[in-house]
């Protein structure tokens, strides 16, 4: 009899805990579903209103946490330098021995992912602007002048430097690996705090609610860009062909965009988004040799070297400084806020294909390797930008005064030799860049959801139209709409921050177990 009653009990104990897990497996989807179609509810309800405090909130956010985000960003990367060249950095995660994906086909799809089209549209646009405005941390530089040349670079290889990359996928990365591999835990970003909490986020609903949290961010950072796109290209076809830019001709870029994308990521990793990854860095490695060739080539090379002395030198003062906040709210904070909203979900991408890789060389790749050449990439564009502004003054300035940053690759480009080659390659550069983001976002928010490493067709289509659609309505809904969302990706920081604030400890955890239990 008592056997009898333990089994009834331990059966209807079993039963509730799958029932637990049942719910809590849709709660994902039903806090990212719900608080994204209440953030489109609110944006066309009241579009002034809903920006105004969605910008409000930005501000608050930026300004109360963006300090100790820079502390964050600086700590991570010191972090991993140390793990990488310890002892522990011998360490191959996975179960594999060799890595299952080729190094170049691995960088192209970390690099593309992470890029998307602010690596082309950023690179013209910010470089040019700190070198008319000096950044705070170089006040006693006159800008438009060639000693504001550096300065602008080392401003612009910050933001898209070390330190962005570092916390993108060198301590998440290792943790996730070390959950994934070493004890079968689900890739999510909940399993980000495993080396400190274990399983007890496995099926809780806190676990939902981080992985929530996350899917948000992120999907606010993918369809803000795939929305600016068709704002950028029906700006760019206008300028070219005469083709009028209106909300519908942006509407059926967007469609098209979509469209590829969703091909892609229903085709697979192994198809689509390698394809397409190889296709973006052989393309953006032509377009590179072509600008060095065709652009002013002795002075981005000295101008290279210069300003990444010039960024080392100063490496810890502008990744710390504080001077004005007003500026750090739109540049720094912004920036960073940004990375840190993307990193677990850009953590589980990277985890998902890092399979035999070493500690030291996925640190060395992503935190060293990826930086230097976003930002030797960086100098060439904007760095041709600002050879064009010095020897004729007004013409990158001008478009950009005029239009705003969306005007300074093109103003660019417009000035080079066989510009009518180097506009529309550029331009399909963008987009495949955004669409490889779009694909492999939408992969990994499958695989947060389903809890599948290989989420089915089915799901990473219904993501990546998802985005698709929401990006549609808000392009509907005005310009407002893109930049609150936009915007809101900072916000959304908060959270995701303490989130990643924890790796700063399961890190080095995790790093430490998985070399101590090889040795065992």
């Amino acid at each position: 009899m008592p056997t009898n009653v333990c089994q009834i009990a331990n059966g209807d104990a079993t039963s509730s805990s799958e029932v637990s897990s049942n719910v809590e497996a849709k709660l994902v989807p039903i806090l990212t579903i719900g608080f994204i179609s209440l953030f489109i509810f609110a944006a066309l309800f009241d579009m002034s209103s809903f920006t105004a405090f969605i910008q409000t909130s930005f501000e608050s956010a930026a300004n109360t946490f963006g300090q100790s985000w820079q502390w964050l960003m600086l700590v991570n990367f010191i972090f991993a330098l140390v793990l990488a060249f310890s002892p522990l950095g011998k360490k191959v995660m996975g179960a594999e021995s060799k890595p299952t994906i080729g190094t170049f086909r691995w960088l192209a799809m970390i690099m593309c992912t992470l890029l998307a089209g602010g690596g082309v549209f950023w690179s013209a646009a910010e470089p040019i602007y700190h070198f008319i405005t000096p950044p705070p941390a170089f006040s006693d530089v006159s800008g438009s002048t060639l000693q504001a040349v550096a300065p602008a670079l080392d401003q612009a290889f910050l933001h898209w430097g070390f330190l962005a990359w570092a916390v993108l996928g060198t301590l998440a990365t290792i943790v996730l690996m070390y959950a994934h591999h070493e004890h079968g835990v689900k890739l999510r970003p909940r399993a980000l705090l495993f080396p400190i909490f274990g399983n007890k986020l496995e099926n809780h609903w806190m676990g939902s609610v981080i992985d929530a949290c996350s899917i948000i961010a992120v999907a606010a950072g993918t369809i803000g860009p795939i929305g600016f796109l068709a704002s950028q290209l029906g700006y760019s076809l206008e300028l070219l062909t005469g083709l009028e830019n209106n909300v519908q001709s942006q509407l059926v870029i967007l469609a098209v965009v979509v469209a590829v994308y969703s091909i892609s990521a229903a085709s697979g990793m192994d198809k689509g988004l390698q394809w397409l990854s190889r296709i973006n860095v052989i393309g953006a490695f032509g377009l590179l040799l072509a600008m060095l060739f065709l652009g002013p080539t002795q002075f981005i090379l000295n101008e290279f070297g210069s300003a990444f002395g010039g960024y080392l030198q100063h490496f810890g003062e502008l990744s710390l400084t504080t001077e004005k906040p007003s500026w750090n709210v739109w540049w720094t904070w912004f920036f960073w806020g940004w990375f840190i909203g993307f990193a677990p979900m850009m953590a589980i991408f990277i985890a998902r294909i890092s399979e035999g890789r070493s500690i030291r060389g996925l640190v060395l790749a992503v935190a060293i390797g990826a930086p230097i050449a976003t930002n030797f990439w960086f100098t060439v564009l904007g760095g041709s930008g600002i050879y064009l502004e010095l020897q004729n003054p007004g013409v990158i300035s001008g478009p950009l005064n005029d239009a705003g940053l969306p005007a300074v690759l093109l103003a660019t480009l417009s000035n080079l030799p066989f510009s009518s080659i180097l506009l529309p390659a550029f331009l399909v550069l963008t987009t495949t860049f955004v669409v490889t983001t779009g694909d492999s976002m939408a992969y990994s928010i499958a695989m947060v959801v389903s809890g599948d490493n290989e989420p089915d067709s089915k799901h990473r289509l219904f993501w990546a139209i998802t985005m698709g659609v929401v990006a549609a309505v808000l392009l509907l809904a005005g310009d407002g709409g893109l930049n609150a969302l936009q915007s809101f990706i900072v916000i959304t920081a908060v959270p995701v921050s303490i989130l990643i604030g924890f790796t700063l400890i399961s890190g080095p955890i995790a790093a430490l177990k998985m070399t101590c239990a090889k040795k065992m």
